[in-house]
């Protein structure tokens, strides 16, 4: 597997994580706890779920930019 395939698994596997984390926030919000790392929770997967998102999102506009700059240089 090359470099964007581990990105987009790692993705993957962080967007459920988050799904727990945000399931365990509602569930704990439900049952009246008042446990602040419960909310913070969401955040650990978050964090690393933008960054690898936002690299996924502009992939598309990296490869057109290098296909533009190899088809001038023809």
């Amino acid at each position: 597997m090359n470099g964007n395939m581990w990105i987009r698994q790692i993705h993957r596997w962080l967007s459920i994580a988050f799904t727990l984390a945000v399931i365990a926030n509602i569930v704990a919000m439900t049952m009246q706890l008042q446990a602040v790392w419960i909310g913070f929770l969401a955040l650990v997967p978050l964090i690393p779920l933008l960054a690898t998102g936002l690299y996924l999102f502009a992939l598309p506009y990296l490869g057109q930019r290098r296909d533009a700059r190899g088809e001038a240089r023809s």
